[in-house]
C-alpha cells in the first residue's frame, strides 16, 4: 500500500488539450498522445491521474474525464464529466492498486447517471485502507457500509472510468448468465474470529487444543 501516490499498469491514450491549459476551451477539439503511468489518493478529491507526454513533460493529477482511448479520434468521443465517469471520492491517503486475473479482459457494464449502461473492458482496481492504529482514523475506508474500490474500465465509448462493484455486472462468458438487476443488502457487519469465548491450552505442544471457555468460574 502506498501514501499518496501509486503506480498503476500503463495506459497509453490521449488527453484532451483543454486539461493542460485550465480548462481554457480555446483548445476543446485538441488533444496530445500521452502515458498514465500513477495515480495519486487525496481524501475527499477524485482520482487523479499522473502522466508523461510525447514531449517529455509530466503533467501531475487530472481526473479521469481528461482521457480518451488511443485508437479513436478526438470527434468520436463525447465529452463526459467527470461524475459521469467516477462516482465516489477517494477515500484514503492510502491506495492500493491490483489488478485480478480472474477480470483481466473481461467486459462489464454500469448502470450511468442517465439510467443507461455503459460497457467497458476491465483495467485494474484501485482500494483504500487506514494504514496504522496509532494514526487518527478520520475516513470511511474501513467501516463495512461505506467502503467502496474503484474499478478502472476502458469504455467502448472512448473514455474511461472509474466504478464501484455495486454498479457493475460483469460478463464472464463461462459463468454469469443471470440479466436481472440485483437487490443485496449493504453489509454492515465487522467479521472477527476472535472473542468468541474460546481458550487455547497453556502448553508448549506444536497441535494444542482449542476450547470453549467456561465462563462459570471465572
Amino acid at each position: 500500500m502506498s501514501y499518496l501516490n501509486a503506480s498503476i499498469p500503463p495506459i497509453y491514450c490521449k488527453i484532451r488539450k483543454e486539461y493542460l491549459y485550465d480548462l481554457d476551451k480555446k483548445y476543446s477539439t485538441e488533444y496530445y498522445d500521452c502515458v498514465v503511468f500513477g495515480i495519486t489518493s487525496i481524501a475527499g478529491r477524485a482520482i487523479l491521474f499522473n502522466i508523461l507526454l510525447a514531449n517529455g513533460a509530466c503533467y501531475w493529477r487530472l481526473p479521469i474525464s481528461a482521457f480518451f482511448q488511443k485508437r479513436f479520434s478526438r470527434a468520436e468521443v463525447q465529452d463526459m464529466q467527470i461524475h459521469e465517469l467516477e462516482l465516489w471520492n477517494c477515500f484514503s491517503y492510502y491506495p492500493s492498486v491490483h489488478c485480478f486475473d480472474y477480470l483481466v479482459g473481461e467486459k462489464g457494464k454500469y448502470l450511468g447517471l442517465d439510467k443507461k449502461f455503459k460497457y467497458g473492458k476491465y483495467l485494474f482496481t484501485i482500494d483504500w485502507a487506514h494504514p496504522d492504529p496509532n494514526i487518527l482514523d478520520v475516513e470511511h475506508s474501513e467501516i463495512p457500509q461505506e467502503h467502496k474500490c474503484a474499478h478502472i474500465l476502458e469504455l467502448d465509448n472512448g473514455n474511461y472510468a472509474a466504478q464501484p462493484n455495486n454498479r457493475i455486472l460483469w460478463n464472464i462468458s463461462s459463468f454469469t448468465t443471470g440479466r436481472n438487476w440485483p437487490d443485496y443488502t449493504v453489509q454492515t457487519t465487522e467479521w472477527s474470529v476472535e472473542n468468541k469465548g474460546l481458550v487455547s491450552e497453556d502448553t508448549d505442544r506444536m497441535f494444542y487444543n482449542v476450547e470453549v471457555k467456561d465462563e462459570t468460574n471465572g
